[in-house]
């Protein structure tokens, strides 16, 4: 990433801030001054951008209307963009009365929930709000998500199209609408307690205090950073306001099947993130695996291939399968502890491993614990299971010794 350039705005001059500071409170358009009974020092607005040229001057210019002169505030653009978004918020900034940031990443790691925790990083306010740069979070908001916050010491304000006063009025079509409804219920139905009091965990629009921030322990992927922040370090006290989801002011959405499989993913590894969860997830994998394995025995024996030979390849099949799996969706952010061809090789060594250390266990306990055939081959496939799970995590997907003090 490099930051390309801070275009700095009136607000960034002392002596315009001391004037700010002493003026009257100026109530954005809408509201009155009572409205805001209190509101934090200053906010950082992070704007994640893909390809948004035709959208990001009408952006500033409306942040600028929207948001008073007296909140002191700096918008930071977090850019993925293959085409020239950079240059227009570049001229777009020469006229907006606060500092405007652009960092353009070369590598968009994480996709647009990354950009965000690299706003976050960059932010230097008491608050941070996080919107879209298509113009379909209204501006005229930010006020109002920081003051809640303030009023009801809450760490993080969601902007939620699903309360009272709220509506969802700018998803384009019927299909959209009922892509956002079932992954809401999904990702409530999956994390309950973390997204207790959060009807909207699908927003992009909220405002969060930049001391609840932790960004290390973050691994985003895809767009749905608020889910990511919920889910792994949700502050104490949150709040919502609502919103109406505006229409698209140019351009079209970013929305695809590829983002529905990231986001899918994200859920996966959102839910296996605890050690037990992560076992679970893995003896699941283990039982697809059954498929491809039965399958390879039956073609080679029906090819006249003797069964044991036969039953030894075809376990490759299912290694083959639980591996993708396991390293897709249980151990993603793992990953670039080792090779891959190191990680294949000592997965499959452990897997196999299984089936010959699964016979003489089920001979030790028959002979020795006196136990019958049925509950000790349970037993030892339970045994067996637990040793791969744990040999899986420390030997293929934990980090060396020396990389582990490296990243320390």
């Amino acid at each position: 990433m490099s930051q390309d350039y801070t275009v700095p705005g009136r607000l960034n001059d002392p002596a315009v801030r001391a004037a700010a500071a002493s003026a009257p409170a100026e109530a954005p358009r809408g509201r009155t001054s009572q409205d805001d009974v209190a509101e934090p020092g200053a906010v950082t607005i992070v704007v994640p951008t893909f390809n948004e040229s035709a959208n990001v001057r009408q952006l500033l210019h409306q942040i600028t209307e929207s948001v008073p002169s007296r909140l002191p505030c700096e918008v930071v653009f977090v850019d993925d963009s293959t085409d020239d978004t950079p240059e227009v918020i570049r001229e777009a900034a020469k006229d907006c009365p606060f500092p405007v940031t652009v960092l353009h990443r070369d590598e968009p790691v994480g996709g647009l929930g990354g950009a965000v925790v690299e706003g976050m990083k960059a932010a230097s306010s008491d608050w941070i709000v996080v919107m879209d740069g298509d113009c379909q979070h209204p501006p005229s908001l930010v006020p109002e998500l920081v003051a809640t916050g303030e009023r009801a010491n809450a760490g993080l304000v969601v902007a939620s199209r699903y309360i009272k006063g709220g509506s969802r009025a700018g998803l384009a079509g019927s299909y959209r609408v009922a892509v956002s409804r079932g992954a809401t219920w999904l990702t409530k139905s999956l994390f309950p307690r973390k997204l207790h009091g959060i009807s909207d965990p699908m927003s992009g629009f909220f405002a969060i205090r930049r001391s609840a921030v932790t960004a290390d322990v973050l691994r985003p992927l895809g767009y749905k950073i608020l889910l990511e922040l919920a889910v792994r370090s949700r502050p104490r006290e949150v709040t919502e306001v609502p919103f109406v989801f505006q229409d698209r002011f140019a351009g079209e959405s970013k929305s695809n099947a590829q983002e529905g499989f990231r986001f899918l993913r994200h859920l996966v590894g959102l839910r296996t993130a605890s050690p037990v969860a992560r076992m679970v997830g893995f003896g699941l994998i283990g039982l697809t695996g059954f498929m491809p394995n039965l399958l390879g025995l039956w073609a080679l024996t029906a090819l006249g291939m003797h069964y044991v030979p036969a039953e030894i390849l075809a376990n490759q099949l299912g290694v083959a399968w639980n591996f993708v799996l396991i390293e897709h969706l249980l151990f993603r952010d793992r990953r670039e502890h080792r090779r891959w061809w190191d990680r294949v090789g000592r997965f499959a060594l452990l897997a196999n491993a299984d089936l010959v250390l699964r016979i003489p266990l089920i001979a030790l306990f028959v002979h020795r614990l006196g136990m019958g055939a049925l509950s000790a081959t349970a037993l030892a496939l339970v045994t067996t299971f637990v040793l791969r799970f744990v040999g899986t995590e420390a030997l293929v997907y934990l980090p060396r010794r020396g990389v582990r003090r490296a990243a320390r």
